[in-house]
This record gives structure tokens, C-alpha cells and sequence, in this order.
């Protein structure tokens, strides 16, 4: 089990290493937080306005996996078709804008990084987007189009589907942003790391608790009470963590200070 205490202390251990950095007044915080924020939500904007010119392609898009099985999306209230494309286009939007915003974030946080951290800029932001699109292609090629089969034409083969517009958006986004965001588990395990708050021995020892976490994610998001199923989509979680552990070991701060003191013994 993890100790706070032990957490806790470690991440006053990362902060106290980085005393020696420039320091920031509270307003200053605040309005480079206010910064980052204005040109992110400018770039969100811009998306979106992208998005809105292309949302008709882009509501085929999120229909495909349903209409492969020859089903159509039906819709209870008038504003369900509006709201569908305002929301297709805000998704769309924001994925398109991710990268400028993952900048933002990524200028935020380096104040209080060493100059020899912040090369990480290119990787993390090319691993970032290229994980979360990973994930959810995963989600749209992968676990949909067997959602839908299982739910709609095997179980629900002797009744018949009127599958609307918010429903489908609601299930289509739950398993697109869930798999996307999943994805991401080693740029959180880079970031815990890089700052000394997990070490890569702390994750292999409690590795038994992240497999039966990433089993039971895989339970919720499996359409099919097939545990052969649920491994298909629970391997890839696994992968990305072990792939997490090895990243833990970079960036770790232990092993930096160890390669610099090997090098100045030399």
C-alpha cells in the first residue's frame, strides 16, 4: 500500500531541491496562470471555429461505427442535432488546439524546472498528443465498433434499437476520452517521477495494485463479460505502464545525480 507520509515526504524532498531556482512572487504566479489560460482558451476558440466549418464530415465521423451496422441515430428533442455539432466541434477543437495548449502548460511549469529538464518540451508534447490519439483510435477502431456489435446486434438482436443522438454522444465520448485519457498514464509517471515522488523501484513493488487497477478499468469499459475480451483491452494499459516504469528510471533524479557524479569522478 502506499504511505502518505512517504509521498508527502517526498515531495517536499523534489521541492526542497529546488530551492535554488528562480523564485516567484504570488501575482506573478497569478498572472502568468492568467497568460497561459487567455492564449489557451484563444487556441480552443480557433479550433472550434476550424471544427464548426468541418462539422458535417466530422458527425459522419462519430456515426460510422453505428451506421457499419446499419443503424441510424434517432433524436427526442429538437436541439439534440444543434447540440450534437456544437459538441463535435468543441471535442474536435479542443483536440486540434491540444498541442498550443499542451505549450501553455508546458510554459507555466517550466519556471520551475532546471534548464536541462526543459529540452523534455519536444518529447512531452509529442507524447502527450501522440498517446491520448492513441488511445482513443484504440477506442474508435477497437472497443466501439465491439461495443456497438455486442450491445445492439447480439443481445439486442430480438428487439428493436432507437439509439439517440445524446446517448450515443454520451457512450461515444465515455469511451473515446476515457481510452485517451488512460493513455496517458506515462506522462503522469514522467512527471511524478522527474520531481522525485515515485522512483521506479516504488512502481515495480506495487506493480500487483496497478494490474488490478488496470483490470478493473478494463472490466468497466469491456462490452463483453468475456475475460478473454477484457485482457485485449487491459494489455495495452499494462504495456504503458511497464513503458512508464522505464521512463520513471530516465528521468528519476537519483539516476541524474548518480550519472553526474560518475562523470565528475572521472
Amino acid at each position: 500500500m502506499v504511505d502518505p507520509a512517504d509521498a508527502i515526504g517526498k515531495a517536499r524532498a523534489a521541492v526542497s531541491q529546488r530551492a535554488d531556482l528562480p523564485g516567484m512572487s504570488l501575482m506573478e504566479h497569478l498572472d502568468e496562470l492568467r497568460k497561459r489560460i487567455v492564449h489557451s482558451s484563444i487556441y480552443l476558440a480557433v479550433g472550434f471555429f476550424v471544427c464548426w466549418f468541418i462539422r458535417n464530415p466530422l458527425v459522419n465521423f462519430i456515426q460510422a461505427p453505428l451506421t457499419h451496422i446499419g443503424k441510424t441515430l434517432v433524436f427526442t428533442h429538437p436541439m439534440d442535432p444543434l447540440n450534437l455539432q456544437l459538441q463535435v466541434s468543441l471535442v474536435g477543437g479542443a483536440i486540434l488546439a491540444s498541442p498550443f495548449i499542451l505549450f501553455q502548460v508546458w510554459l507555466f511549469i517550466a519556471p520551475g524546472l532546471y534548464q536541462k529538464e526543459r529540452r523534455f518540451v519536444v518529447p512531452f508534447m509529442a507524447a502527450t498528443v501522440g498517446l491520448f490519439l492513441g488511445g482513443a483510435a484504440f477506442g474508435y477502431f477497437y472497443v466501439l465498433p465491439g461495443a456497438l456489435k455486442i450491445l445492439i446486434v447480439d443481445f439486442g438482436k430480438n428487439f428493436t434499437p432507437m439509439v439517440t443522438i445524446e446517448e450515443y454522444s454520451s457512450f461515444f465520448l465515455s469511451i473515446i476520452l476515457g481510452l485517451g485519457i488512460s493513455f496517458e498514464m506515462p506522462i503522469l509517471i514522467f512527471f511524478l517521477a522527474m520531481f522525485g515522488i515515485v522512483s521506479p523501484k516504488f512502481l515495480w513493488k506495487n506493480m500487483r495494485y496497478a494490474i488490478l487497477a488496470i483490470f478493473l478499468v478494463a472490466a468497466i469499459i469491456t462490452p463483453s463479460p468475456d475475460p478473454w475480451t477484457m485482457c485485449i483491452y487491459a494489455v495495452p494499459m499494462l504495456a504503458l505502464y511497464l513503458i512508464g516504469i522505464g521512463v520513471a528510471w530516465w528521468v528519476h533524479p537519483s539516476r541524474r545525480k548518480a550519472k553526474e557524479a560518475k562523470k565528475a569522478a572521472q
